[in-house]
C-alpha cells in the first residue's frame, strides 16, 4: 500500500478493530425505543427555563419538560449552556474532512489495515470495497452543519497519493464533521455546580462513538444527583 521510499518505519497493531458506526447508531436507537424514549427531530432549542424544580424546554417542535437537562449538544454545547444560564466551558468545534474513492489501479482493499501517518497528516482505510481517506484536518469552526472545503479534499488526495502505491481515481463522496474539544482535550461530564439539574456531556473530540457507551452509564437519571461537573 505504501511506497518503499516513503517509509522510515512503522508499527502494526493486529488487535485493532474498526467500528461500524451506522450499526452502532441503529443499536442505540433500538435500545432507546425499548426503554420508552421518544426521538424528536427538527427541534432546535429556543429557550430553557426553570419552573420550580423542573426544566421547561421550548423548541421548534413544541415544548418539553423534565427534571434534568443532559447537554449532549456537541458543537452547540456552549450555546445550550448559555440558554440555561450556565457558564460555557470553552468548546472549540474543529472540522474534519473525509473522502471516499476508488483506487487506481483497481485493488481488492477489503483486507487492508487502516494506515495512519506518524505525524497524523493523513489516514486511509478500506470501506465497503473502496478507500476512505482524510487529511486529518482540525480547522476551528463555529457550530454548523459542516461541509467539506475543496482545499481539504485536495489535501487528502495529495497526501495519500504521495505515500501510497495507488491513485484516487474517482471521488465517490466527500463530507465533513465537527469534532469538539476543550483546552485539555478531555471530555466534560457531570452536573453543573451552579445550575441545578443541568448535566454536561460534551467535548468527546473525535471519540464520541467509542466513549458513548461508557459515558452513558455514568449518567443514568437516578445517579445524576451524585455528580458535579468535571473533566474525565
Amino acid at each position: 500500500m505504501l511506497k518503499r521510499d516513503y517509509i522510515a518505519g512503522g508499527v502494526l497493531e493486529p488487535s485493532a478493530n474498526d467500528l461500524d458506526v451506522h450499526e452502532i447508531h441503529r443499536g442505540f436507537l433500538r435500545g432507546a425505543a425499548r426503554a420508552g424514549a421518544t426521538l424528536v427531530c427538527d427541534a432546535e432549542v429556543l429557550d430553557l427555563s426553570r419552573q420550580g424544580a423542573a426544566w421547561r424546554v421550548r423548541t421548534k417542535s413544541g415544548e418539553l419538560r423534565g427534571d434534568f437537562i443532559v447537554n449532549a449538544a456537541g458543537a452547540w454545547g456552549d450555546t445550550v449552556a448559555v440558554l440555561a444560564g450556565a457558564r460555557p466551558v470553552g468548546l472549540a468545534p474543529k472540522r474534519r474532512t473525509a473522502v471516499l474513492f476508488d483506487p487506481a489501479p483497481s485493488k481488492n482493499v477489503n483486507s487492508w489495515p487502516i494506515i495512519i501517518d506518524a505525524d497524523e497528516q493523513f489516514y486511509f482505510k478500506p470501506d465497503a470495497g473502496r478507500v476512505l481517506g482524510s487529511p486529518a484536518d482540525e480547522t476551528v469552526s463555529p457550530p454548523c452543519d459542516a461541509q467539506p472545503e475543496e482545499i481539504d479534499v485536495a489535501l487528502a488526495v495529495d497526501r495519500i497519493e504521495r505515500a501510497a502505491t495507488f491513485r484516487a481515481q474517482r471521488l465517490v463522496r466527500k463530507w465533513a464533521g465537527l469534532r469538539n474539544f476543550v483546552t485539555d482535550k478531555s471530555p466534560v461530564v457531570g452536573l453543573d455546580q451552579q445550575i441545578p439539574g443541568f448535566f454536561w456531556l460534551v467535548a468527546q473530540g473525535g471519540y464520541g462513538i467509542q466513549t458513548s457507551p461508557a459515558l452513558g452509564r455514568v449518567a443514568p437519571p437516578q445517579r445524576l444527583g451524585a455528580w458535579t461537573r468535571k473533566k474525565l
